[in-house]
């Protein structure tokens, strides 16, 4: 126990010498344990190394030579130490692995989550899709009756799996771009087919949110839900000034749930996309990725509240007598809560009858649902990114109600103006300017074939946008393949239009089997969009282009008699500083140290070899000549400017040094 007490305490002794040494050697900082692992092995390999180079104690031999030998000696052993950060850093880069701490922190979840992550897996086994996670397909799924099977299995799958797991059934039961349109029919009926949870925990969350219990805030709360979403439950109640509203509650325990669902569905989406073709075609980490993002905002409740009062307060829907968004009651709402007007109604996607029976025409609600997004996409900014058929409602009076906006797109004036000019091409049938609108909405790359791009567009308004076309999900997919092959980047509100375009379109087609999306789409155009090119619009534009330009303009003149002046009289000249930037210099500063360093590495190997090589010379011991004594000296100096540059190859940028 004593011998072991004593290495101990040589080993921490000798760790306060070696890692700063090391560090400073190195020129980066190392984790505690690299740094003990490192002073062990140069510990370990000091008297070994001691007894190979002169031999076990007494040593004879004069002091300077001793001295120098012992030099070396710790000079070799502590190279052992470095090689090894290097070798470690090179194998496992700094930052790579998790801490020790957020390992303790995160264990019970990741227990937790591949619990969860293997019960998702058995409930795919168990309907029959465990050949589709490998990337097989069964043989006859591909005929009707076999799509009918599948989707039926993967609705059942879906419900088993949970409340995360249905919501993402829901978005895709609108995307019959990407899957078949039977497997999108069959998820539809997730809609609002959810088990509702026990009032007692919906009264428990009132209460916590509210500050009291619902009987003390409300008239009359119904204790029944009208509707078990996958997210909340919504009930009628009753306010004290006698006013009906309905109060959207979340479901209990709903938050921890879905991060570890929404990890498990990106884990899946990226065992999609490396081991099915299908997966990567359909860009299921991108739809998954979109999925989790829009997931997380629903589930906090002000968000929704801020986009209620935002698009209310939009032209689009003011403008509107077909459509209504319900009125806020802000007292009454909170993080998990939200009480708003209560709309009498029926799901937008079983109301087919009910148009029919009203004698309401379905292709002036299409319209007017239709332009009421194209409105809020390409002029109020602000857009439901979420229009699938359970977020509308048809009412007793023939409006639409439009519900849940947890998930909202947003804008910048810069992207909408390009959209409105992307919307005036197509409505002029014109490929080169559709071309210019749409590589200001894209991120275009440094290299692009203009000219192909055209053609590209120019054949997809042949294909889908030409007189007597119906159009379909199809041309949206189209539309996504002209963006992939020509390499153009697609921003993610960008991808949130096409995507909610997209949704509205199989949301009407429920309503409106024969609605002509592009009709609509040249009549929003000519109507709306047109309108900026108005002789009162183009005074307007004009007049807050001058007053923007007014003080440069004013300021101009005396700016150019200054430089004709100097470029009569010899003394004009332009003054460019090289490396302005900070970040500049340093990276050029890094680089430059990096590269003195290899030169001096390599120099003082050189030297060494040549004084290694050389006959001759004093003697320090019998075997050993003082050229030689240099020479091992130059080579370790050489090893640890080489293995400093190696160290900073090795570490991955951006982790910190420490």
């Amino acid at each position: 126990m004593d011998v072991v007490v004593l290495r101990l305490v040589n080993l921490v002794i000798f760790m306060m010498v070696f890692v700063p040494i090391s560090q400073r050697l190195l020129g980066v900082r190392f984790g505690l344990g690299r740094l003990a692992v490192g002073a062990l092995i140069t510990l370990s390999i000091s008297g070994p190394l001691a007894i190979a180079m002169i031999g076990t104690p007494p040593w004879t031999g004069s002091g300077g030579a001793a001295i120098a030998f012992m030099a070396l000696i710790v000079l070799c052993s502590m190279l052992a130490g470095l090689v090894f950060l290097v070798l470690a850093e090179a194998l496992v880069p700094t930052g790579s692995l998790p801490r020790a701490r957020d390992l303790r922190r995160d264990l019970s979840g990741r227990i937790a989550r591949t619990r969860r992550y293997l019960q998702i897996l058995r409930i795919a086994i168990k309907h029959g899709l465990g050949p589709y996670l490998r990337g097989r397909r069964r043989p006859g799924r591909e005929n009707a009756a076999g799509q009918a099977e599948l989707a039926r299995s993967l609705r059942l799958a879906l419900d088993e799996a949970g409340v995360t797991f249905v919501k993402l059934g829901q978005v895709l039961s609108t995307r019959s771009d990407i899957i078949p349109q039977s497997v999108a029919t069959e998820l539809s009926r997730l809609q609002d087919q959810v088990t509702p949870a026990p009032w007692p925990q919906i009264e428990e969350i009132l209460t916590e949110e509210l500050g009291a219990r619902p009987s003390e805030l409300y008239a009359a709360f119904d204790t029944e839900p009208l509707a078990a979403a996958s997210v909340a439950q919504v009930y009628t109640a009753r306010l004290t000034n006698g006013t009906d509203v309905v109060v959207k509650v979340q479901r209990p325990g709903i938050a921890g749930l879905v991060d570890r669902d929404l990890d498990i569905v990106r884990r899946l989406a990226r065992l999609l996309d490396r081991n099915t073709d299908w997966g990567r075609s359909m860009g299921v980490r991108a739809l998954a990725d979109g999925f989790a993002d829009a997931m997380r905002e629903e589930l906090d409740f002000t968000v929704e509240a801020g986009n209620m009062t935002t698009v209310a307060a939009g032209k689009s829907v003011a403008a509107s007598n077909d459509l209504v968004v319900p009125r806020l009651y802000p007292e009454r709402s909170t993080r998990r809560v939200l009480t708003m007007e209560r709309l009498d109604g029926i799901g937008l996607g079983n109301a087919g009858e009910a148009i029919a029976d009203r004698g309401l025409d379905p292709v002036r609600l299409g319209r007017a649902l239709f332009e009421c997004l194209l409105g809020q996409v390409a002029i109020d900014g602000v857009f439901h990114a979420d229009p699938h058929p359970g977020n509308f409602l048809l009412l007793t009076d023939g409006r639409i109600g439009m519900l849940d906006l947890g998930s909202v797109g947003r804008l910048d004036p810069a992207t909408r103006e390009a959209l409105q000019r992307f919307l005036l091409a197509v409505d002029h049938g014109d490929p080169v300017s559709a071309t210019d609108a749409l590589l200001e909405i894209v991120y275009r790359p440094d290299v692009i074939d203009e000219r192909a791009l055209e053609r590209s567009v120019g054949q997809f308004m042949t294909r889908h946008l030409a007189a007597g076309v119906t159009p379909g999900p199809a041309m949206f997919n189209d539309l996504f393949k002209i963006i992939t092959s020509h390499e153009l980047g697609v921003p993610p509100e960008v991808a949130a239009v096409f995507r909610a375009l997209a949704t509205i379109e199989g949301t009407i087609s429920r309503i409106s089997p024969s609605f002509d999306l592009v009709a609509a789409s040249r009549q929003f155009a000519s109507e709306h969009v047109t309108d900026r090119l108005a002789p009162d619009a183009l005074r307007r534009t004009a007049t807050e282009e001058l007053a923007t330009l007014l003080p440069m303009l004013r300021r101009l003149p005396r700016r150019i008699d200054r430089i004709a002046a100097a470029a009569e009289s010899g003394r004009l000249g332009v003054n460019v500083r090289l490396f302005a930037d900070e970040r500049d210099r340093r990276h050029f500063t890094g680089l430059l140290h990096q590269a003195l360093l290899a030169v001096l590495g390599a120099t003082a190997g050189i030297m060494a070899v040549l004084l290694l090589g050389t006959p001759g010379g004093p003697k320090v011991t019998d075997s050993m000549t003082l050229f030689q004594l240099f020479g091992y000296n130059l080579l370790v100096i050489c090893a640890v400017l080489v293995l400093r540059v190696l160290v900073l190859i090795f570490r991955l940028p951006g982790t910190r040094s420490s």
